[in-house]
């Protein structure tokens, strides 16, 4: 079933990172907001990167971002998808990356996962025509039991830089 994603990418002018994800659990759908399902140890993770406690409310969330000059998005726009299974995705239609890179100071792109990657490097990497750095970090979803959280939060520290 065709599934259009629900919510707008998180970003200002001052962004410096951009965090993207495949497409929105059935869980974020759900709240309308990303990495919504609270196995997901997104929050966690950047909270812990960035040294700060974790948001909690979509308001703490979203300034979070933006006090860290952190954009966060999705590569796909709508899709076939069967609940929140990534291995289910099929049809793809992807988001313009490229629009929020002409509006923002964004010099990396952290992509959160190995779907994402997939999506990014077959339907995105090609169109963006600025140096930009690019690294594929192991997925925050539960679903990713072979990273413990310990292990997660260093393969996230060790690679984003906070400005």
């Amino acid at each position: 079933m065709k599934t259009e994603h629900p919510f707008n990418p998180i970003y200002d002018e001052n962004s410096k990172m951009l965090i993207l994800g495949s497409f929105p659990s059935v869980k974020s759908r759900e709240a309308n907001f990303y990495y919504a399902h609270p196995q997901n140890r997104f929050w966690r993770i950047m909270a812990r990167v960035c040294k700060q406690k974790p948001p909690v409310t979509v308001g703490q969330k979203r300034r979070f971002l933006l006090e860290n000059n952190i954009a966060l998005w999705d590569v796909i726009k709508s899709c076939d998808i069967e609940g929140s299974s990534d291995a289910s995705i099929c049809n793809v239609e992807v988001n313009d990356i490229c629009d929020i890179l002409k509006k923002t100071k964004i010099d990396a792109i952290y992509l959160n996962g190995k779907t994402t990657y997939k999506y990014f490097s077959k339907y995105v990497k090609n169109k963006i025509n600025k140096e930009i750095k690019i690294t594929v970090l192991p997925s925050t979803s539960s679903a990713n039991a072979t990273f413990t959280f310990d292990r997660l939060l260093y393969n996230w520290k060790k690679n984003i830089v906070i400005n």
